[in-house]
């Protein structure tokens, strides 16, 4: 089966840190450009960031540098997400998607996961 699946939200407090995975099946995930996005209530799907295959990473918040890595394990054909010093605006679902974009929309990508909720909260 062709998918993307992320794993790794949750809850968490202010200041905190989760890795988020996204595991790629049916197609080689180091062929793609592979971003991370975020949806809060309400919101479009916001690029965070975005790591080439070159593995250049674009940032599309700036909120995210310093703070947020994006890497990929080829052997494990699965992309990541380390977010640190977590903060309550960081809260949404999370989704990986095989296209670097500021938005993120349907039928623009090849593939995308169902997405993952992170909540930051005391």
């Amino acid at each position: 089966q062709v998918q993307l699946v992320e794993s790794g939200g949750g809850l968490v407090q202010p200041g905190g840190s989760l890795r988020l995975s996204c595991a790629a099946s049916g197609f080689t995930l180091e062929h793609y450009p592979i971003a991370w996005f975020r949806q809060a209530p309400g919101k479009e799907r916001e690029g965070v960031l975005c790591l080439s295959t070159s593995d250049r990473t674009t940032y599309y918040s700036d909120s995210a540098k310093g703070r947020f890595t994006i890497s990929r394990d080829n052997a494990k054909n699965t992309a990541y997400l380390q977010m640190n010093t977590l903060k309550p605006e960081d809260t949404g679902v999370y989704y990986c998607a095989t296209l670097c974009a500021e938005l993120l929309r349907d039928h623009e990508y090849d593939y995308c996961g169902q997405g993952t909720q992170v909540t930051v909260s005391s």
